[in-house]
C-alpha cells in the first residue's frame, strides 16, 4: 500500500494550500478528505507518547514525569513520578496486557489512579524491536519478569492485571506465596481476565478452540523483514490482531471512518480530532514473539490449565493458586464484554480457595464492554472509587523490602 499511501499523502499536500482555488470547491474538500481517510488508515504508527504531564493531588495540581526505573531486553517498568507528593502513597503496580496494543492504551487507567496511589506500569518490548541475538521470550519468562518488577517496587504493593496478564500474573504471586517472598503484593485486582476462558467463551475463546495448534503456527506466524532491528525473529504481528480485533466490530470502524471523511469535509476539526486521537491509539500495534503467542494460545485458551490445576512453570513446578492466603483479591468485569465473557475473571475466586472471603471482592460494571473496564467515564466514575476503597481496606503501609525503584536499573 506504500505507494498508494505515498500518492494520497501529495494529493492532499497539494489541495491543502489556503491558496489553491479548488480547495474551497466541493469536489476539493472531497478529495483532501478521503486523501487523509486513506493515507491514515494506511500509515504505520509507531509507539504512542504517554502524554500524562500532570495530575490534581489532594486538590494541588502536580507535575507528572515518566520514568523508566527498571528494565530488561522484554519490559520497562514505567514510574510516575509525582512532584511534592507524600512518599508514603500506596504503590500501585498496573501490569498492561501484551496482546497487539502498547502500554500507553492504558494511559486513562494510569490517568485515573495517578491523585490516589504512586503509579507503577509495565511497558513491553514490540518484538520486531528485539534483535534476535538477546533470545526467546515466553510465557514462563513472563511470569519471571512479574517476580523480578514486584520484586523491584518492593513488597504490600497493589496489583491490577488488565486483561491478557491475569494468568501469569496470578501464576507469579501463588508461586511468591508458596515461596514466601517477601515481596508478596497486598492486594490483586484482575479485570477482564481470561483466568478460565471456558466461562462465557466469546468470539476469540471458541476461535482458539475450533482450530488446532498447527493452524495457529502455519497462520498466524510471520518472519520480521529487514530493516526491523528484529529481522529473521518470528512473531505474531500486531496488525494481524488489529484485524482481527476490528472485524468484531467491523461497521462501528467503517462508520467511524465514515463519519471522520464527513468531518472533514464540513471542516468540523474538533470530531475529526477527536478521531484522529483515538485511532492513533488503537492503529498502533506491537508483535509478540512467537513462543509468547503460540503457548498463550496452547495453555490458556486451549488447554485451560491454570484453570484446571494443571499449569506447569517451566513444566517442572506445579502452579497452586490455593497457596494464597494473605493477598486480598478483587475482580472486576465488564457487563458487555465481548473478549473475556462474564465468569472468566470470577474464576479467580474459585482457585484462590485459600483466601478468607472477607478478603474477596467481585464487582461487574453495568453497560460496559472490554475497554470500558479499564477506560471510560464509567471506568473513572465507578470502577475507580471501588478498586480504591478496596486498597484502603487492605493497604499495607511497609517500607520497600528491596532497593528503592527510583534507583535500581536491571538489565536481564
Amino acid at each position: 500500500m506504500t505507494p498508494y499511501r505515498f500518492m494520497a499523502k501529495g494529493t492532499r499536500a497539494f489541495l491543502d494550500v489556503p491558496s489553491n482555488p479548488v480547495r474551497q470547491t466541493s469536489l476539493g474538500r472531497r478529495l483532501l478528505a478521503a486523501s487523509s481517510v486513506f493515507e491514515r488508515a494506511t500509515r504505520y504508527y509507531g509507539k504512542p507518547e504517554w502524554h500524562i504531564s500532570h495530575t490534581v493531588i489532594d486538590g494541588q495540581s502536580c507535575a507528572v514525569k515518566p520514568v523508566p526505573v527498571w528494565s530488561s531486553h522484554w519490559c520497562k517498568l514505567i514510574h510516575f513520578q509525582t512532584e511534592n507528593t507524600p512518599a508514603d502513597r500506596p504503590r500501585l503496580v498496573l501490569f498492561a496486557p501484551l496482546s497487539g496494543h502498547f502500554a500507553t492504551l492504558l494511559r486513562g487507567t494510569v490517568e485515573a489512579f495517578l491523585p490516589t496511589h504512586d503509579v507503577f506500569i509495565s511497558d513491553w518490548t514490540d518484538a520486531k524491536m528485539a534483535p534476535v541475538w538477546i533470545g526467546r521470550f515466553d510465557l514462563d519468562d513472563y511470569i519471571d519478569h512479574v517476580r523480578w518488577i514486584l520484586a523491584a517496587v518492593g513488597g504490600g504493593a497493589h496489583v491490577v492485571a488488565v486483561c491478557q496478564p491475569g494468568p501469569p500474573v496470578l501464576s507469579a504471586i501463588s508461586m511468591m506465596a508458596e515461596d514466601g517472598d517477601r515481596n508478596l503484593p497486598a492486594t490483586m485486582t484482575y479485570m477482564g481476565s481470561p483466568i478460565d476462558a471456558r466461562q462465557s467463551p466469546t468470539v476469540p475463546n471458541l476461535l482458539a478452540e475450533q482450530r488446532d495448534y498447527e493452524w495457529f503456527q502455519n497462520k498466524m506466524i510471520y518472519t520480521v523483514p529487514a530493516p526491523w532491528p528484529g529481522m529473521m525473529r518470528r512473531v505474531y504481528p500486531g496488525f494481524v490482531q488489529l484485524t482481527s480485533f476490528m472485524h468484531m466490530n467491523w461497521d462501528r470502524h467503517v462508520d467511524a471512518q465514515a463519519r471522520f471523511f464527513d468531518h472533514l469535509v464540513e471542516g468540523d476539526e474538533d470530531s475529526a480530532e477527536t478521531h484522529r486521537a483515538f485511532y492513533d491509539e488503537y492503529l498502533a500495534v506491537l508483535d509478540l514473539s512467537e513462543e509468547f503467542y503460540l503457548q498463550t494460545i496452547e495453555k490458556v485458551f486451549r488447554e485451560h490449565r491454570l484453570a484446571m490445576g494443571k499449569f506447569y512453570y517451566r513444566d517442572t513446578r506445579l502452579v497452586d493458586p490455593g497457596a494464597i492466603r494473605t493477598v486480598a483479591l478483587m475482580t472486576v468485569e465488564g457487563e458487555k464484554d465481548d473478549i473475556s465473557g462474564i465468569g472468566q475473571t470470577q474464576a479467580a475466586h474459585d482457585l484462590c480457595r485459600n483466601i478468607p472471603q472477607s478478603m474477596q471482592s467481585d464487582y461487574i460494571q453495568p453497560g460496559v464492554g472490554h475497554y470500558g473496564v479499564f477506560n471510560g467515564r464509567r471506568f473513572r466514575t465507578e470502577i475507580v472509587p471501588r478498586i480504591n476503597a478496596f486498597h484502603d481496606a487492605f493497604d499495607r503501609k511497609q517500607e520497600h523490602l528491596t532497593s528503592s525503584p527510583h534507583r535500581l536499573s536491571r538489565s536481564a
